[in-house]
């Protein structure tokens, strides 16, 4: 495909995806503007994901720390990098100064980790639970009964900023299923908003085959990767 052809064929993408994002939220009387699209690049190449940028997009998201850091080091200051992948301890330093925020923070270990690498580098972290409301044994991130009973020492860390939750609808369910799971994580980040000490403003849910459903169920970040990229030659690299 010429680099052209590319542009051409993101572009076209990226404005389908606009499209039905906008149709969803007049749907449900939103602003579109209310919805921010993370464009997750892990599969994408590097002339895909140029093509975006030239675009002017500017929040992508990568699922592994390391590649996330690759990706960020070739570009420019302005886009707002997301990981949205599973997070060690042991790579919070490596992130910390990279990421505009992290969607999947599942555990309390990970939580005062990133409170601890952020307070003694002197920033502030932005993060989000990741929730699995599901249930699925497959998928990580905290239960509903467990961010309602560690809430407490959740609540206690110093340099990080809760803003909201993440949650990931099964890959199987159909669309009454994945609405269940999306409106689950509402009622939970309502609950959760009305104990402070945050106002929780953020929930990321929908992905490509689901983001229209999570936004008429409150999604303000939906992570969109491969029908962004459809039709556009994928590498693993």
């Amino acid at each position: 495909m010429t680099s052209s052809a590319l542009h051409d064929r993101i572009r076209d993408n990226l404005a389908a995806v606009r499209a039905r994002t906008t149709a969803a939220c007049e749907r449900c009387g939103r602003d579109p503007a209310s919805v921010t699209l993370i464009a997750v690049t892990k599969y994408a190449s590097e002339a895909a994901v140029q093509a975006l940028y030239d675009l002017g997009h500017r929040d992508f998201g990568e699922s592994r720390p390391q590649q996330l850091a690759g990706r960020a080091s070739r570009y420019p200051a302005d886009v707002r990098w997301h990981l949205i992948g599973h997070l060690q301890r042991n790579k919070a330093a490596l992130v910390l100064p990279i990421v505009h925020r992290i969607h999947s923070v599942d555990s309390l270990r990970l939580l005062r980790k990133l409170d601890e690498v952020a307070a003694a580098e002197g920033q502030r972290i932005s993060i989000l639970l990741e929730v699995n409301i599901s249930g699925e044994a497959s998928k990580d991130g905290y239960s509903a009964n467990a961010v309602v009973n560690e809430w407490a020492d959740i609540t206690a860390v110093t340099s990080v900023d809760l803003v909201g939750l993440m949650t990931m609808a099964p890959l199987d369910a159909d669309a009454e299923q994945t609405r269940a799971v999306f409106h689950g994580l509402r009622r939970l980040r309502d609950e959760l908003a009305q104990q402070g000490p945050w106002p929780l403003p953020e929930l990321s849910m929908g992905m490509s085959g689901d983001f229209e459903i999570a936004i008429e169920e409150g999604a303000t970040m939906v992570r969109i990767g491969s029908t962004l990229f459809t039709g556009v030659e994928e590498t693993q690299g």
